[in-house]
């Protein structure tokens, strides 16, 4: 999932002090009814974020490629 420029802002302030490796930012993200801990990983085209989504979060949450989604993130 690609998270956009104008939310990456937001994030990366709220992260000040805590940007990982890679420039990766810890995360607690909810889809649903599906919670779980990650990492946003910079995204160079966009400018954005990409949220990784395990196979199981997309099965739980009937999500398929193409899909808009809404995430709680939790930096």
């Amino acid at each position: 999932m690609t998270i956009d420029p104008q939310t990456a802002v937001e994030i990366r302030y709220e992260a000040l002090g805590r940007i990982g490796g890679f420039g990766s930012v810890k995360a607690t993200v909810t889809i649903g009814r599906t919670r779980w801990s990650t990492s946003l990983f910079p995204h160079k085209e966009s400018g954005g974020f990409l949220l990784p989504l395990k196979a199981d979060v997309r099965r739980a949450e009937g999500l398929a490629e193409g899909d808009t989604v809404t995430a709680r993130l939790e930096i």
